[in-house]
């Protein structure tokens, strides 16, 4: 099973996650696997920062001051799980919304059919800080 945005570190544990039985996908697993966001939650619980996949989190997280930007190894790692992250609560709070793995890797489907790019969003906060982390939920919980 080739899941590019998880790296070779997790593609072992993703491949029995990501499966259940007859090789069917299995949602739960799927949003186990991206919910876990190490690197995110280690830098978070540095600063005392508890993610537990909450709004509040999410608030605490766009108040961080961004020292990662200056690791241009750590950016790319740090968006990813940001997004994962914005997906997890997404999931986890609105009504609804489920994890859906395209080619290009996860988004999250709403009960209404949108579909957000929450990689692509993670990325952009890492690098710059914008969109909020928090803001882009509230849109989100909204729609």
């Amino acid at each position: 099973m080739n899941i590019p945005f998880l790296g070779g570190r997790r593609k072992k544990r993703a491949a029995a996650l990501l499966t259940a039985g007859g090789g069917t996908p299995d949602p739960e697993g799927i949003a186990e696997l991206l919910s876990e966001c190490e690197l995110l939650r280690s830098q978070a619980s540095r600063v005392g920062v508890r993610l537990d996949d909450s709004v509040a989190s999410l608030e605490a997280l766009d108040q961080l001051l961004p020292r990662w930007r200056d690791d241009e190894e750590i950016l790319p790692w740090l968006g990813n799980d940001a997004g994962l992250y914005l997906g997890t609560v997404i999931v986890r709070t609105v009504p609804g919304a489920t994890w859906d793995i395209w080619t290009t890797g996860p988004v999250v489907r709403l009960a209404s059919g949108r579909e957000f790019d929450v990689v692509t969003v993670g990325h952009e906060w890492a690098a710059n800080g914008v969109p909020e982390l928090s803001q882009l939920y509230a849109e989100i919980a909204e729609a």
